[in-house]
């Protein structure tokens, strides 16, 4: 029996020692959280984003850099045109040359157009727009409509610009300023 109480104190003293060391790791985690990683972009989005932040020159020079296999001269004209830190430069260049990618000419963002274009753009679906009040229902349906429309002739009529609204409706439908008068008001809550 006393060849036994050695080997049981050893055992005591290891389990109690792996106790205290899983119990250390755990304070230390919720001292300090992880904060949750974000899902890295693959690399072929990556070469796409790097690539959009090109001017078509400096596209030119640097696909030039990284045929000629200058890959630390690629990374420094990435770096100094774009502002990025090193890693994110070197990451970049990496993308881009395991997934060459066209230059795409930065168009303007178009502006918003009003709506008074002549003729509003025909969807090839019908939207259906329902509204109610008691016992009065009205429902528009048209393939001029979609969410986005619908939305800001609802603001309109809410705002209080009911004229606008209705002649807004009238336009992105078939039905006439009377009928679209009274399907804003049961829009004006």
């Amino acid at each position: 029996m006393e060849s036994l109480v050695v080997p049981v104190l050893i055992l005591l003293a290891v389990v109690a020692g792996v106790t205290v060391a899983y119990r250390a790791g755990r304070k230390r985690k919720a001292a300090h959280p992880s904060t949750p990683a974000q899902p890295a972009a693959t690399s072929h989005e990556l070469a796409r984003a790097a690539a959009d932040r090109l001017s078509e020159e400096e596209h030119r020079r640097l696909y030039a850099l990284i045929a000629q296999g200058q890959a630390m001269a690629a990374i420094k004209l990435y770096y100094e045109i774009t502002g990025e830190g090193l890693r994110a430069s070197r990451d970049a260049v990496g993308a881009l040359a395991a997934h060459p990618q066209p230059y795409r000419r930065h168009e303007p963002p178009q502006s918003v157009q009003e709506d008074d274009d002549d003729e509003p753009q025909r969807f090839p679906y019908r939207y259906r727009a329902i509204a109610s009040k008691g016992d009065v229902t009205r429902e528009v349906s048209s393939n001029m409509l979609n969410d986005e429309i619908y939305g800001r002739i609802r603001t309109l009529a809410r705002s209080g610009d009911t004229e606008a609204a209705a002649n807004a409706l009238t336009r992105h439908s078939d039905i006439s300023l009377t009928q679209a008068r009274e399907f804003i008001a049961l829009l004006d809550d």
